[in-house]
């Protein structure tokens, strides 16, 4: 699979001149947009369903340890067995074990971002194991050799165009010789070369929404259906899912489900909302013969006693990469892993470190659309201020930015000085700026000047503008 780059900066460089990116991201942005704004319109309780999830969200969390080992016991009651994996390697390791003992050949897997987190297909594959992804979207990356580049919608940066190409070349050799043009013929090629790969696979491996303590359920939302086949139709069933997932009942998971797909997709509900527990009993007509659940921390108990703790309240939603401009502007692999949007730029930081992706918090313009979207009510801004606080703190921004930034501290403590600076400023550079009306360069600002004008300003700062308006009050 394609690897990208950390480097973000360098990322967004190149997606801003990608113009079949910029298509794409287009069509489906507003197509995301408009069906929430609709959707949460019809209901009138929705900020009153907010509120209820940030504080579930915030008891589960209060008491993780007490919710996991109550899963822990429904999910064995039920004949499954659980795995705790500290790190991404402890748990390759847990999946390629259960593999090697069952003599998987072929492993069906449904949409697991999770998986994407610890890198299970390369290690699975490492071993020989032929892996398939059964997710439309997660299918046409697969054949890319591509990651996600959205949580919901992951190959939200292809256009029609690209996918057919890719599945004219990729399926040529089973038969299908004719180069197709329409969403419904890609989708119906899809599914049959897909079809035969659940019967033969020996392991099913999906992600999960929610893990519910009261039933040892797992919860998996979708609108294909691949999900109910992965997790059915193999002999051995593996979930993979991290800690934050759990939620006390049924109820508790009910009420979250009403915001997760109107945050998601617009819609009152998935297509299928799917639960598993357990493997098959005596009298189930279908069902696998083992079922495993994978329990991933990987920095997440890290994250539960810090500044960031208010972020493991995340339903993996989408919502806030939706409304974000600066996703909508670059999409998802200019973030370099597996997370983009607002929430990735808070969670890369914390799982990969400062040094590997402290330009992400940077890029963020604090709008806060992400934060008045988030169904967890989750301050986003507020976050992604406090990376670029430690980041400061650490010394880890450019020279000339750290002295920028001390600058600008100095003159915000001193409101006097910093306004008669600014006044100073602005009549100068009004004037130099009137004949044009913009600059096309500035010392110092290259990185705004190199790819657009500067409008000039009118002369005067917004405190005497404004001041002048009211009449001098």
């Amino acid at each position: 699979m394609e690897s990208h780059s950390h480097d973000f900066k360098q990322n967004a460089a190149r997606a801003v001149n990608d113009e079949q990116l910029r298509q794409a991201l287009a069509r489906a942005q507003d197509g995301f947009v408009g069906k929430r704004a609709e959707v949460i319109e019809q209901l009138p309780e929705f900020e009153q369903l907010r509120e209820q999830g940030k504080t579930l969200r915030n008891h589960v969390l209060s008491n993780l340890d007490y919710y996991l080992e109550r899963y822990e016991a429904a999910v064995e009651k039920h004949g499954g067995k659980v795995h705790w994996a500290e790190t991404s390697e402890d748990a390759q390791k847990i999946v390629r074990d259960i593999c090697k003992r069952v003599d998987a050949k072929l492993v069906i897997k449904g949409k697991s971002m999770i998986s994407e987190e610890i890198a299970l297909n390369e290690a699975l594959e490492g071993d020989g194991l032929d892996v398939v992804e059964s997710d439309l979207g997660e299918y046409i990356l697969q054949l890319a050799k591509e990651s996600p580049s959205h949580i919901i919608a992951p190959a939200i940066h292809k256009t029609k165009a690209q996918i057919s190409d890719l599945f004219y070349n990729a399926h040529q050799e089973l038969g299908y010789d004719k180069k197709l043009d329409t969403v419904p013929d890609l989708v119906n090629e899809a599914r049959q070369v897909l079809r035969s790969r659940y019967l033969e696979a020996d392991v099913g491996i999906t992600g999960a929404n929610f893990l519910v303590a009261e039933t040892g359920s797992n919860i998996i939302v979708t609108n294909e259906g691949n999900g109910d086949l992965s997790c059915t139709l193999p002999r051995v069933h593996i979930v993979t899912a991290s800690i934050d997932k759990v939620v006390p009942t049924l109820d508790d998971a009910s009420a979250l489900l009403r915001l997760l797909a109107r945050s998601a997709t617009g819609q009152e509900i998935t297509s299928y909302t799917t639960f598993s527990t357990g493997p098959r009993r005596a009298t189930d007509t279908d069902g696998p013969e083992e079922y495993h659940v994978v329990l991933v921390d990987n920095g997440r108990s890290k994250m539960l006693a810090g500044e960031f703790r208010e972020m493991l309240r995340c339903i993996r939603c989408g919502a806030c990469m939706n409304h974000c401009p600066v996703y909508g502007a670059i999409g998802g692999h200019s973030y370099g892993w597996v997370y983009p949007g607002p929430m990735g730029s808070v969670l890369t930081p914390n799982f990969l470190g400062l040094e590997e992706a402290g330009d992400l918090a940077s890029a963020c313009t604090l709008n806060g659309r992400c934060a008045s979207v988030c169904p967890m009510k989750i301050r986003l801004p507020d976050l992604l201020r406090e990376h670029r606080r430690r980041q400061f703190e650490a010394r880890l921004v450019p020279k000339m930015a750290g002295y920028a930034l001390a600058a600008w501290g100095f003159l915000a403590k001193r409101p006097k000085i910093y306004q008669s600076l600014t006044a100073v400023g602005m009549k100068i550079m009004g004037v130099i700026g009137r004949r044009k009306g913009r600059f096309r360069s500035l010392p110092l600002a290259a990185s705004w000047t190199d790819t657009r004008d500067l409008p000039a300003p009118q002369g005067e700062t917004f405190h005497n503008a404004w001041r002048r308006q009211r009449g001098g009050k």
